[in-house]
């Protein structure tokens, strides 16, 4: 009979299946946004755009944390060789997390919101996020802090947590100057996704590949001092990229281009460094979809987040495609690629690991993954056509923004039907994860690991 060798792992499991949840629940609106733009906005009455917007956007942020947490919930204690801190506060900080967003939707419906773009979760909501993250803090901080040993990766998946947790304050500062609020809400948006963000997914990946591949943990570690140097020396002066046309100096766009154009090379790092790993491994795991999940990562976050995002934040090209649907061809690739798939990558390994039911040649898992992919690709070449035609159109042509979007509509019937066949992934890995049913029974406490502590 299978025992979870920790408790924590129970708490992580509850943290993937809120994910799950959420993303279905995001995927549902982004569905009513394709739709609205087709022309078919029955429900603008009840719920205007905006509101689905908000709704979506912030039901990404919202998975993707829970998602993070999960999977800190399910690496420290292995990493450290001993059981979370403190269970009961693991799972308070989890039901927290899940009052947080139910309210935070329920509020968008009722026109309880800040309107800042994917911070428009309610102001009261606000303080309630602070002290469920500083509560997730003080648990895996004491993990780390009394386990028996201490690794690289542990301590970089902590500090990439710790600074995403930081970079929320200035999110909770307002200003009566839109030109002010603007520019230190992108200390939280853009920090968090190209810079903190990255270390997490840097962190993460790192105990993927030590545990999937066979490399040695010293060389993989190796490689993650070198990504973690290229996401700091880019992905902060990156943000100038955001401030080229809100009222900020002109000395933004030489740093914002400059800076910008490094960017792709902290993905290019990460997609060199998974596949590297993966091809050098000397051990053949038997969980094929978690190192599919693992190496596709690497490769969608650099073509989505490097190489499309650099393809439009240089200065001359921003000009134009600033504020259009190519951002959203961006943006869409960018978070699938890099942290979406990231979480599925450690659910996909997890899930046997918590329930004891290896379904490793299922054919739902494998079928969950190309789906996915090849949905969320077409959905990105869908945006890329009709960002490209905006721009062309509305930048170039003088027409006017409506008539713009209701000459691109024709583009987003091939969203939504590229978008049916992304939802049909995700469906068949939801199947996948319920087919494993619940976490095992709780072994006794584990004892010490023969590793070496380092």
């Amino acid at each position: 009979m299978h025992t979870l060798k920790y408790q924590s792992w129970k708490v992580a499991w509850a943290f993937f299946a809120t994910c799950l949840l959420l993303l279905s629940l995001q995927i549902v609106y982004g569905f009513l946004m394709a739709f609205a733009h087709i022309g078919w906005d029955g429900l603008h009455p009840w719920i205007p755009f905006n509101t689905m917007r908000a709704t979506h956007t912030n039901l990404l942020v919202v998975w993707l944390l829970a998602g993070f947490m999960g999977s800190a919930y399910y690496i420290i204690p292995e990493e450290s060789d001993r059981e979370l801190w403190n269970i009961p506060l693991a799972w308070a900080q989890w039901g927290s997390l899940v009052v947080v967003g139910v309210v935070a939707i329920a509020g968008f419906h009722l026109n309880w919101w800040e309107g800042r773009k994917f911070l428009e979760i309610p102001r009261p909501l606000d303080y309630l996020v602070v002290v469920n993250v500083l509560a997730f803090l003080l648990n895996i901080g004491m993990t780390v802090w009394q386990g028996r040993r201490y690794t690289t990766t542990a301590l970089t998946l902590v500090a990439g947590l710790l600074a995403a947790a930081l970079l929320y304050l200035p999110g909770m500062i307002t200003f009566d100057s839109q030109v002010l609020d603007s520019y230190f809400r992108w200390w939280v948006v853009h920090l968090w996704v190209e810079g903190v963000w990255e270390l997490i997914m840097g962190a993460i990946l790192s105990y993927l590949l030590i545990k999937l591949t066979g490399v040695d943990r010293e060389v993989i570690e190796k490689w993650l001092y070198l990504i973690v140097g290229l996401t700091f020396l880019s992905g902060i002066l990156g943000t100038g990229h955001h401030y080229y046309f809100i009222g900020a100096p002109e000395y933004w766009l030489m740093i914002g281009g400059i800076f910008s154009a490094l960017e792709p090379l902290a993905f290019l790092g990460m997609a060199l460094y998974v596949v590297t790993m993966a091809r050098r491994g000397g051990r053949r795991h038997d969980n094929r979809v978690a190192l599919f999940w693992s190496v596709g990562c690497g490769i969608l976050s650099f073509v989505g987040a490097g190489a499309l995002g650099f393809a439009h934040t240089l200065p001359s090209v921003n000009l134009y495609t600033h504020g259009t649907l190519v951002t959203a061809m961006h943006g869409h690739l960018a978070f699938w690629g890099a942290y979406a798939m990231l979480i599925f990558a450690m659910m996909s390994y997890a899930l046997p690991e918590i329930t004891g039911r290896k379904f490793f040649d299922s054919w739902v898992a494998e079928w969950a993954f190309w789906t996915s992919n090849i949905g969320m690709i077409c959905m990105t070449c869908a945006f890329a056509v009709a960002g490209v035609t905006q721009v062309y159109l509305e930048r170039r042509m003088g027409m006017d923004f409506l008539e713009a979007q209701e000459a691109v509509a024709v583009h987003f019937v091939a969203l939504a039907l590229a978008a049916c066949l992304f939802t049909a992934g995700i469906v068949l890995f939801i199947v996948h994860f319920v087919r494993h049913g619940l976490p095992a029974d709780v072994a006794s406490e584990p004892a010490a690991s023969p590793v070496a502590a380092k």
